[in-house]
């Protein structure tokens, strides 16, 4: 779906409804140029949809409040948390009202007994992890940015540790939801399974705002390793790296985490993070948790398959801060390649092949940046399959700008014809909606009717997701 495919809603209904939120919300709900722009779009491409109002909601009643006012005129909704989303997700290509959640930012519960937690959409990562201290508990889904959980969840984000602890997918136990009409739902609980009606709480998380507004999250917590270990060790080329952690995952080693930075990306690093000894050759950064014994155990055998593939002796980073210097490193790495050619502008793409066809896609996808002559460093999440090529280009050139796009379609549909997805963390959003019609098929059209049935006027999210 374009833009302009779905008439704005009529001048005067969204005048009344701005003007009906001005009055109950007050200096909560804002319409100066300035804030509308903030939350225009993501940390994405520079693509933007201006909001007629934004307002800040603090609890259930008053999202819905807010939805039921939209749903009577037909006025578009879009959720923001808060904008690190990749894919287009929170620009208000018709208009309509933002509904910032980022001041409902309470954790409402945390069960220690039974790992796990309630908490409100705009609760952050790191602000969950902070009031988990002295609990023994941590939550691990890290995606890089410091998002809030409902944009998490909305958008079905994982990161680095999925490997070991999966994705948001895995660690959502229920959902309170805004539906379109107005109606407050709550789905799931804290039992650990259930088989109890279809399961809503799932088809919610990842459908990034088109079939309802998560509002709060009842959330899977994780007790904190005994032992935590991080090494990188480095090697001649690009396949004996993936090589190495294809062996890894075939044998079950339980690492935590396994990212992989090409040599272009580690000289990003080097430079840009001032990281001391390195060499700008293909990278792999290991994370271990576990026992002391088991964490040993593991990096042992790790190294023993590195070796054999001509990695490196490992590098080892034990101290917290030391783990903390190269894990931030690891996701600056986007600020990091931007600084590989200053004025320049950037997007990532976000492929997810079968562990088995990694170093197929990664090597085919190396070999045709370097025919185009395309500066794109190359970085993943591959214990999983996931990586990400950083394409840089002239933001000032339409043709340039096309070219980058061209490339991240054909990376898209080389990771679908090895079996594998156009997404595998950052979701479809308004980018990748030709993508999905190719990776699913006439699946799209059940897709569709979902959305028709949980949303019949199209006012949540729309463009976004799933094509019209």
């Amino acid at each position: 779906m374009k833009p302009g495919d779905r008439p704005r809603a009529r001048a005067e209904d969204t005048a009344s409804v701005v003007a009906a939120l001005t009055r109950d919300f007050g200096a909560r709900a804002k319409t100066a140029s300035a804030i509308r722009e903030q939350h225009a779009r993501g940390e994405g491409m520079a693509d933007s949809g201006l909001p007629d109002v934004v307002v800040y909601p603090h609890g259930n009643e008053e999202v819905a409040a807010i939805v039921r006012l939209c749903h009577a005129a037909r006025v578009p909704v879009i959720a923001f948390g808060v904008g690190t989303s990749l894919e287009g997700h929170v620009a208000a290509v018709y208009g309509g009202v933002c509904i910032d959640l980022s001041e409902m930012n309470k954790v409402l519960a945390i069960n220690a007994d039974d790992l796990d937690c309630r908490v409100q959409a705009g609760v952050t990562r790191e602000q969950l992890n902070a009031e988990l201290k002295g609990t023994g508990l941590f939550f691990p889904i890290d995606p890089g940015a410091n998002a809030t959980i409902g944009g998490m969840a909305s958008t079905r984000a994982s990161g680095t540790n999925a490997v070991r602890y999966g994705t948001m997918r895995e660690n959502v136990l229920g959902l309170t939801v805004v539906t379109p009409d107005g109606r407050v739902i709550r789905t799931g609980g804290r039992a650990r399974k259930s088989s109890a009606g279809y399961d809503l709480t799932h088809l919610f998380v990842g459908s990034e705002g088109t079939l309802g507004i998560i509002t709060e999250i009842q959330l899977r917590l994780y007790g904190l390793p005994e032992a935590m270990s991080a090494a990188v060790c480095q090697f001649p080329d690009l396949e004996a790296a993936v090589r190495t952690v294809i062996a890894a995952m075939q044998m079950g080693i339980p690492v935590a985490r396994i990212e992989i930075l090409d040599a272009l990306q580690m000289k990003a690093c080097i430079e840009y993070s001032k990281l001391a000894g390195y060499e700008a050759k293909p990278t792999l950064l290991f994370e271990f948790h576990g026992t002391e014994s088991g964490v040993q155990e593991q990096a042992q055998m790790m190294e023993a398959i590195a070796s054999e593939r001509g990695g490196s002796a490992f590098r080892w980073a034990t101290k917290a801060e030391e783990r903390t210097q190269l894990w931030k490193a690891r996701h600056n790495a986007y600020y990091a390649a931007l600084a590989l050619a200053p004025g320049k502008q950037a997007f990532s793409t976000d492929a997810c092949v079968p562990i088995s066809r990694l170093a197929d896609c990664l090597l085919e996808t190396q070999a045709e940046l370097a025919r185009e002559g395309r500066v794109a460093p190359i970085v993943g999440h591959v214990g999983d399959g996931n990586f990400h090529v950083l394409l840089l280009f002239d933001g000032d050139d339409p043709a340039d700008r096309a070219k980058a796009e061209d490339l991240a379609k054909r990376i898209s549909m080389r990771a679908i014809a090895m079996g594998g997805t156009c997404t595998g963390e950052h979701g479809v959003g308004m980018h990748k909606l030709d993508a999905l019609v190719a990776e699913h098929g006439e699946a799209v059209d059940l897709m569709k009717l979902i959305k028709r049935a949980f949303d019949p006027l199209d006012i949540m999210n729309p463009g976004k997701t799933v094509p019209r």
